[in-house]
């Protein structure tokens, strides 16, 4: 895609790892609409382009300091082990030179894993199997960041849509666990305060939740009686997703972490490294063998 010039306002790249569902994209205009409506600000000045890297769609080196920060979506696809698709690797080296550049990045489920991969933790499958539905996660005790720029304090828990059969098993170095749930030991992370993961899904409704499920059990990809569970926790309440839409919001955008509105544009960086499958990926440790979904 070509990207215009930065204006004055903020800008933010959604880096699309799943295709649209018939649904999504009946329903909602595919779940790039999905993502816009749940993060934007509602600033007039405020710019959102979208990247599919699954179907090897990327920001070019020489763009990326245009953006204050990058999200990674969801995907169908595993974020772990040596056998990952060209594009995910891609995707983790991407990830790597954005947050080496100080731009903020928030990853969701896949994105969360991605994410942790490419900042140096580990990642696999849950031996718990698959977690799908309306789930509580609680927050740990001494709970600082990110919640410092909240308007007010988090609640101990806050409940959110999980669909997922991998997850983090230890974060990267340097890195905090701020959110965990009955079975997944870590459900939201934190690097410095410039890269952030949630296991969930802040962005998904009821709808699309059941629907996916629907999916999932008609395929054989998960058994029925999780498939009925799911679709009990979405029948008993809607997820915190003001809480969490609001959460990632604020941490694109910074608030209260320079003490003022928002935090001020990194100075320009240089050009990043050509991204490809042909370069050089650093070394990620290894993870339990790949399965595909």
């Amino acid at each position: 895609m070509t990207v215009a010039a930065a204006g004055a306002g903020r800008r933010y790249a959604l880096l699309l790892a799943v295709n649209d569902s018939d649904y999504a994209r009946k329903a909602h205009g595919g779940y790039r609409n999905v993502f816009f409506r749940a993060l934007r600000s509602g600033e007039p000045d405020e710019a959102w382009d979208c990247y599919r890297v699954i179907d090897g769609e990327f920001p070019a080196a020489e763009d990326l300091g245009l953006y204050d920060g990058f999200v990674v979506s969801g995907s169908p696809h595993d974020a772990h082990g040596d056998g990952a698709p060209c594009w995910v690797r891609r995707l983790c080296l991407l990830l790597r030179t954005v947050h080496a550049m100080g731009k903020r990045v928030l990853g969701v489920c896949f994105g969360h894993q991605a994410l942790c991969r490419a900042l140096g933790g580990r990642i696999g499958r849950s031996p718990s199997g698959w977690d799908v539905g309306v789930k509580e996660v609680t927050f740990v005790d001494d709970l600082e960041w990110p919640f410092e720029f909240l308007p007010v304090e988090p609640p101990r828990s806050a409940s959110i849509i999980e669909v997922h059969q991998d997850e983090v098993w230890e974060v990267p170095p340097g890195g905090k666990v701020l959110a965990y749930s009955n079975k997944t030991r870590v459900e939201m992370f934190a690097v410095g305060d410039n890269a952030l993961g949630i296991q969930g899904h802040p962005e998904y409704t009821n709808d699309i939740l059941l629907n996916l499920t629907n999916r999932l059990v008609n395929n054989s990809t998960i058994d029925g009686c999780v498939g009925e569970d799911a679709r009990r926790t979405a029948e008993s309440g809607e997820p915190d997703r003001e809480f969490w839409t609001g959460l990632c919001k604020a941490f694109l955008r910074g608030s209260g972490c320079t003490g003022g509105g928002g935090a001020p544009r990194p100075p320009p960086q240089g050009p990043a490294p050509e991204l490809s499958c042909s370069h050089q990926v650093a070394h990620f440790p290894a993870t339990a063998s790949p399965i595909g979904l």
